[in-house]
């Protein structure tokens, strides 16, 4: 999730667990600070593009090590403020902290390694975008109402944490109920799918975007709740599975497949390499999207990849976002026609 979303999640979990046995805006600045220490991999740089991809949230976002991290933050914090006699008390509240920001961060489709050292798997629910309104600002109001007037904030605080943590189960029924509707569609139509990814639009979770992986093309479909039926216009791509396996032993394509769970394209141009992620955005604009170089230049050894995001015109991505979401069938921005079949 932004990092808004994580300060707003620290701070109301820290005041919530700390109430009144220390100053609200204590408790609240030391939850913001831990909610956004985990993100500070992101400043690593790995000398390859998709190893700064597949790498982030990792150490710094498995439930082991930050258990381990939380005592020693919590004697410090204690320490500072002279509150020796609430350790106890502020190493629960900044445990909490640590570990519900990557337990946020998996219920995108990002990809977050909760538990590294026993297994570097990535996990993801994919049942929220990463900017969510409708999780944060209950968040924000609850936290500034405790900051304002601590008497009556703490309970504001406590149902803004409610509020949220409701909305996350909203996101995941509603994306059981999109697949259910996408498995349908795809039988009806014919459509052979090995896999089936559902993630919702951004900013939302009424609109939603399908992928369906299938032995040679993926398909990609968007379905709204305000949508007047269970149709889904689904439009079929060639996802390089030749490719994939001429060149399964390249460094990065290797460990995007493993990434992606398999949601990932492969393409040749002008005898350069591409993969891209399907998982975070969509056709014909993805946000990872990495150059894996030439076959000569892959020869003289290690090449490091290069990201190359494919970005969609924002003015007219909110205008189609608004328009689908309301249940007006309109193909993607950057899509002039049906794509080929």
């Amino acid at each position: 999730m932004d990092s808004l979303t994580q300060i707003a999640l620290g701070s109301a979990v820290a005041v919530a667990v700390m109430g009144r046995r220390t100053a609200v805006w204590k408790s609240a600045l030391w939850g913001a600070i831990a909610g956004t220490l985990p993100d500070l991999d992101a400043f690593i740089d790995h000398g390859d593009a998709v190893l700064n991809m597949v790498l982030h949230r990792g150490e710094s976002h498995a439930l082991f090590y930050l258990t381990l991290f939380s005592p020693l933050l919590a004697w410090l914090v204690s320490r500072l403020h002279g509150e020796g006699a609430l350790f106890r008390r502020w190493w629960l509240a900044l445990w909490l902290v640590l570990i519900t920001h990557p337990l946020l961060d998996t219920m995108t489709v990002y990809g977050t390694q909760l538990l590294l050292p026993f297994t570097n798997h990535p996990f993801g629910v994919g049942s929220v975008f990463i900017i969510d309104p409708v999780y944060t600002v209950p968040l924000i109001v609850g936290v500034v109402f405790a900051l304002a007037a601590p008497r009556i904030g703490l309970r504001a605080n406590a149902i803004g944490l409610l509020l949220s943590s409701a909305y996350l189960v909203w996101s995941v029924a509603a994306q059981q109920h999109v697949a259910q509707v996408a498995r349908e569609s795809l039988r009806e139509q014919g459509i052979a799918a090995d896999r089936l990814l559902v993630t919702p639009a951004p900013f939302n979770t009424v609109l939603w975007r399908v992928v369906a992986m299938g032995p040679e093309q993926y398909a990609e479909g968007h379905y709204s709740l305000l949508d007047g039926s269970t149709h889904i216009d689904w439009r079929r791509y060639d996802r390089g599975a030749a490719l994939a396996e001429r060149h399964a032993t390249v460094e990065g394509l290797r460990r995007m497949a493993a990434f992606t769970h398999g949601f990932f394209r492969v393409q040749e141009d002008e005898g350069r390499l591409y993969v891209t992620d399907l998982r975070m955005g969509q056709e014909p604009s993805y946000t990872f999207h990495f150059d894996l170089g030439t076959a000569a230049e892959r020869a003289n050894g290690p090449r490091p990849s290069r990201m190359e995001g494919m970005r969609v015109d924002v003015e007219q991505g909110l205008d189609w976002l608004w328009r689908r979401l309301r249940g007006e069938r309109l193909l993607p921005p950057g899509l002039v026609a049906p794509a080929p079949r």
